[in-house]
């Protein structure tokens, strides 16, 4: 039974001694690990990138036929409407008389430019290809959606003069019913 255990310890150090000669002829063969090299920006463009972003963004005049969505609309001479919608969420439209073919939309603490597409229907259909907004107004409401991720943005959304003629088209209704008895 001794000659067993000794065998074993024999051979048990035998393959550790054997072990650590192979893990130090691996460490001594492996290439150490390259550096890495920090590349700084240079100040100068970030001084540039900061002056960008400060100074004022050119505005895009409103009733413009060019396809830029992504510039802001200048909004002198223009009317516009408060809208409430489901849900808490408010909304600006900004419209030209001289102009049906562009709105303007705030949506997202962000003022949005839109241009008119032509529907069968007869609704007013507003878009902004780039962003991914669609206006759809009817004369009872209108509603903004997210053509991108194929959602509704904002819904029921009614301005002033549509508020009062939803409120006054209940009573309209119950006074034209006739009355059973």
């Amino acid at each position: 039974m001794k000659k067993h255990l000794t065998i074993l310890a024999l051979l048990g150090s035998l393959f550790a001694a054997a072990g650590i000669t192979a893990a130090q002829a691996e460490t001594t063969t492996t290439k150490p690990a390259a550096k890495k090299k920090v590349v700084k920006k240079a100040p100068a463009k970030k001084a540039a990138a900061a002056a960008a972003a400060a100074a004022p963004v050119a505005k895009m005049p409103f009733s413009s036929d060019a396809e830029d969505d992504d510039s802001e609309p200048d909004l002198g001479g223009t009317l516009s409407a408060d809208f409430q919608c489901e849900m808490g969420h408010k909304l600006t439209i900004w419209k030209n008389e001289t102009d049906d073919k562009h709105i303007a939309i705030r949506w997202d603490k962000r003022i949005h430019r839109l241009t008119r597409v032509a529907t069968t229907t007869g609704a007013n259909r507003f878009e902004n290809r780039k962003m991914g907004l669609v206006w759809i107004g009817i004369p009872a409401k209108g509603l903004l959606l997210d053509s991108k991720k194929g959602q509704q943005l904002a819904n029921e959304c009614k301005n002033a003069e549509q508020m009062k003629a939803a409120a006054a088209a209940p009573a309209a209704t119950i006074a034209a019913a006739p009355h059973q008895n």
